[in-house]
């Protein structure tokens, strides 16, 4: 006879879906209830919420909040969905997770039998997430093979940071489960912590911090795996007189309001971080593969060291003299015990005085007048009001740049993006993550028009249904509502890109949510904190003029002249 499960029912193979998700201590799945996963969410529902089902508007969502689960927790994220149309629409989270390194698991139900000319048959999973997910692509065939199949997906999942997959067919997850003796029942690996304990060899430490300590002019670039490391980046910074720049990804590493810290270099960054990459000799690179590569130092300008734990991405982006393999905060500190006190303060005064012109051009161009409203108004008086425990959700577009320049991160709120891929739509499902990894923790999400339009309104339903259970209701959607859907700001949308007029404070309102609309620059601050304060979800709609250019940073080459000259101290 079958064995009587947890919940007095027969055990079948969804059960044991549930019960080895449960044993890896996954949280919640999310995804969309349909006839091919319907036995693993019906045994979801009987679990008890351990672990809880999520169900979203749309799968490509669920992918999303999948991989900001795994950004904002560390853990594996898991998305359900069905063979067919469901499976494709998983793709676009499967590849954020990819692209920006995060451990996924897409468990996909098949349903049984069909007619042999079904479309969906046309659609082959082994082909359809043979790249995406490439590590790990299996299929069970018996409900023998679910354990082990589960295990080796999760298990792979962490490994090799990036997304697995699992064919789960229906009558699989209908199967019973055969009685077998305790002893042959299959242990389940505990969930892994990331590697610590790597340190690169005595030699390469030994000649990084003389390299380093040779340096006049030094500068230093964080990215997001250096996440951790802030003590250590900021007494290294102290001892060598250093200034420091970060990636996109790497903005919450450190505080940024420190008067050394340039702020996010590239296209989306500001004139600091570009001045502070073309005056330095010495560049050390800590946890980073920034691809803007245009603004990195000239070639053969900087000696150049990078510490990173993945040997892959080694000199990818600029020629480095001494290459480091391990943890960020491990090798900083070792690299401290070798280095000398430099009291460099004419380089760190220069890199200082170039943060103060920075800040003060910023606050200028956020006071420029703009029709009916400057988008970089909105986002900068945010900045003051942030509440130093929230966690933030960015989308991709004009408020990227915005968010980059003008939101100066404290340190320890978390911030995720979609950095490789920059696919629109990802910062409603991301915050709905984060919310629900942390409910007792307010969360932001900054997102234009256009990606709110593509997954977001859909979302608040979601979020309406959520937000009883909050302990903490501050859940906070800012729309740029530029009516613009081309990404691009600076002399207005063109006809082709102009996107309808949508009420989106009024239809959160109509959901049941708190909606304020801006349409003058006088009521910005006076809606951040009326938000901040609200007693539910709110969703803060900014109408905002879309001819408010984006100013990328250039080169300054007069500026460099002068850099060069700095002496060492």
């Amino acid at each position: 006879m079958p064995d009587p499960g947890r919940y007095g029912r027969v055990r079948l193979g969804a059960d044991l879906v549930v019960e080895r998700l449960r044993a890896w201590r996954v949280p919640r799945l999310f995804g969309q209830p349909d006839e091919a996963v319907a036995p693993i969410v019906e045994a979801l529902r009987h679990g008890g919420g351990d672990p809880a089902f999520v169900a979203v508007r749309h799968q490509e969502t669920a992918a999303f909040m999948a991989t900001g689960h795994a950004k904002y927790t560390g853990g594996v994220g898991v998305c359900l969905a069905a063979r067919g149309p469901a499976a494709v629409q998983l793709l676009n989270g499967l590849y954020d997770a990819k692209l920006d390194g995060q451990p996924v698991v897409a468990i996909v139900g098949e349903p049984a039998g069909g007619p042999p000319g079904e479309p969906h048959r046309d659609i082959e999973p082994a082909r359809l997430f043979g790249d995406v997910c490439a590590p790990f692509v299996r299929a069970a065939t018996d409900v023998d093979q679910l354990r082990l199949l589960l295990d080796q997906a999760l298990r792979t999942a962490q490994a090799v940071r990036g997304p697995t997959c699992v064919l789960i067919p229906t009558d699989v997850q209908l199967a019973l489960v055969p009685d077998r003796a305790p002893y042959l029942e299959p242990a389940v690996a505990a969930p892994a912590l990331p590697p610590t304990g790597i340190a690169p060899h005595e030699a390469d430490l030994g000649a990084a911090a003389q390299l380093l300590a040779a340096g006049r002019r030094v500068a230093v670039l964080v990215g997001q795996g250096a996440a951790g490391a802030a003590p250590e980046i900021v007494a290294l910074a102290d001892r060598l007189g250093a200034g420091v720049a970060s990636s996109l990804p790497g903005k919450p590493v450190l505080d940024e309001r420190l008067p050394f810290h340039t702020g996010v270099l590239g296209h989306v960054g500001g004139a600091a971080s570009a001045e502070l990459m073309g005056g330095c000799d010495t560049l050390l690179l800590i946890g980073t593969n920034d691809p803007w590569t245009e603004y990195y130092p000239a070639p053969g300008q900087a000696k150049a060291v990078q510490i990173d734990l993945d040997g892959r991405r080694l000199a990818t982006r600029y020629p480095i003299d001494v290459p480091l393999i391990g943890d960020a905060a491990q090798t900083l500190r070792a690299l401290l015990d070798r280095l000398p006190h430099r009291h460099n303060r004419q380089w760190r005064d220069r890199v200082e005085r170039s943060v103060d012109r920075y800040r003060a051009e910023l606050g200028a161009r956020a006071r420029r007048p703009a029709h009916p409203v400057n988008p970089q108004r909105v986002v900068q008086e945010l900045s003051p009001r942030l509440p130093r425990t929230c966690a933030l959700a960015v989308d991709v577009g004009s408020v990227t740049y915005w968010y980059a320049r003008h939101l100066l991160l404290p340190a320890g709120v978390p911030a995720a993006l979609c950095a490789g891929l920059a696919a629109t739509g990802c910062a409603v499902p991301y915050a709905l993550a984060a919310k629900l990894a942390e409910p007792g923790r307010p969360v932001i999400a900054l997102t234009g028009d256009g990606a709110m339009q593509m997954t977001g309104l859909a979302e608040l339903v979601t979020v309406a249904r959520q937000w009883p259970d909050w302990p903490d209701p501050r859940f906070v959607i800012l729309v740029l509502n530029n009516r613009d859907a081309s990404g691009r700001t600076g002399g207005g949308p063109a006809d082709a890109a102009r996107l309808p007029d949508v009420p989106y404070a009024a239809w959160a309102r109509m959901l049941g949510l708190h909606g304020i609309r801006i349409d003058r620059p006088e009521l910005v601050g006076a809606a951040w904190d009326e938000a901040l304060a609200a007693n539910r979800p709110t969703l803060v709609e900014a109408v905002v003029d879309p001819a408010v250019p984006l100013e990328p940073p250039a080169v300054p080459l007069a500026d460099l002249r002068e850099l060069a000259a700095v002496p060492s101290g």
